[in-house]
């Protein structure tokens, strides 16, 4: 059966602002954990320091870059970090995945920077990798100056954007899995993830823990409940815990997965039909229901198209579009 919707040609003018830094403020956001959508939020879009957060990026900078397979060995400067530690020795060689778990579950200063060493060549250069990668996904209000999260006036994000690094995270398995690790054991020792619900037996999956004097507390959380895939990030937020598993089950709560876009082929123009290759779903509130719409954007001449989902205008969702033209 041919459906029929109706089709649009557009080009997109994105406009960036770089909103002002704030300081000493608290935040929130929760986003959907497919789509990025904020669900729900408050300051979410203040530039703040969010501590060892930070580290969710630098995972997934090295990871991108260099695999999980390499062995690193540690430097001096690696060694003799401030702050949390695994206590890496200088000279020795420790493979990149054992780095990659002692980042994520134990926050390692000195993890963090033999890493950004390994894959950058140098401290200075695997942050430039950072930023580039923070740029080449949207990120325009987070700069990095290091690789751990260390105070620095420059370094900040927002928590809406700290929430779609997690989600950036989260999308690679790796990653995720290492993050989602409770208790990591390593020949002759062993990590306990220091994310404490994420150690629990409820709807968190994985996340991160941070914490300076200036950033105070900030905590990443991914969760999921009867299907849905939700992502809370607080910053300077000194009942962290408590505020992810109220804002976590008031989301679960308030918003249904819905199927907005049924796999198929869709006639969308005279001469012209579209596939949908799979489902498209969105967390969608009772309120929201009712102004979701759709439009098939379909380019001139060859190539595939896009499957646009929209609430009240704005666009939530994509999906590719296979354009078949008789």
């Amino acid at each position: 059966m041919i459906k029929r919707i109706s089709a649009m040609m557009a080009v997109l003018l994105f406009v960036c602002t770089f909103p002002a830094a704030a300081s000493a403020a608290q935040a929130y956001a929760v986003i959907d954990a497919e789509t990025g959508r904020l669900l729900k939020g408050a300051n979410e879009d203040a530039r703040l320091p969010i501590a060892s957060l930070t580290k969710i990026w630098t995972a997934l900078t090295y990871i991108d870059a260099a695999g999980t397979d390499a062995a690193v060995t540690v430097s001096k400067n690696a060694s003799n970090q401030e702050g949390s530690s695994i206590y890496l020795r200088s000279g020795e060689e420790v493979s990149a995945e054992k780095l990659l778990y002692g980042l994520m579950l134990r926050s390692g200063n000195d993890a963090a920077t033999a890493l950004a060493e390994d894959a950058g060549g140098s401290v200075e250069g695997f942050v430039d990798m950072m930023n580039e990668k923070a740029r080449l996904a949207g990120l325009e209000s987070t700069v990095f100056t290091n690789p751990s999260g260390l105070h620095d006036d420059l370094h900040l994000s927002t928590a809406y954007e700290t929430a779609l690094m997690l989600k950036h995270a989260m999308d690679n398995n790796g990653l995720k899995k290492i993050s989602s690790t409770t208790l990591y054991n390593y020949g002759d020792g062993a990590w306990q993830n220091k994310h404490r619900l994420v150690r629990g037996q409820g709807e968190a999956v994985a996340g991160k823990t941070g914490f300076t004097k200036t950033a105070g507390r900030t905590l990443a959380t991914l969760f999921e409940k009867d299907g849905k895939r939700v992502i809370v990030v607080t910053l300077n937020d000194g009942d962290d815990w408590n505020t992810h598993r109220n804002l976590s089950a008031e989301v679960f709560r308030s918003y249904k997965k819905v199927i907005v876009a049924e796999q198929g082929t869709y006639q969308v123009l005279p001469g012209i039909r579209a596939e949908l290759e799979k489902p498209l779903a969105v967390l969608l509130s009772e309120k929201e229901m009712e102004d979701v719409s759709h439009a098939a954007i379909i380019p001139r001449g060859a190539g595939d198209g896009i499957w646009q989902v929209r609430l009240d205008g704005v666009p939530i969702t994509a999906a590719k579009l296979k354009i078949e033209r008789r």
